[in-house]
């Protein structure tokens, strides 16, 4: 296993967990119950996505591409621009 992704949050985790699992990329999430523990542990480098290293850099690239994808102008809200309509 190969750790390829330190997650911001616990949501941001899950959801490329989820991503992962769709695309047929087993992962596995490391550090999850450590995230209560935030003011005792650093907040930084908690939580870690771990895949099969032979699956490593198509999960990145999948990854990569997730966070270079741009909000469409149509779907923003105008209550809260910048953020999806699910």
């Amino acid at each position: 296993m190969r750790r390829i992704y330190e997650p911001e949050t616990l949501l941001e985790a899950e959801m490329l967990l989820s991503m992962l699992g769709n695309e047929g990329i087993q992962a596995h999430l490391s550090g999850r119950h450590l995230v209560g523990g935030v003011g005792e542990l650093p907040a930084l480098g908690l939580l870690g996505l771990l895949v099969a290293d032979e699956q490593a850099e198509r999960a990145r690239s999948l990854i990569g591409a997730y966070n270079a994808a741009l909000v469409l102008p149509a779907d923003e809200p105008d209550s809260y621009p910048g953020t999806l309509l699910c």
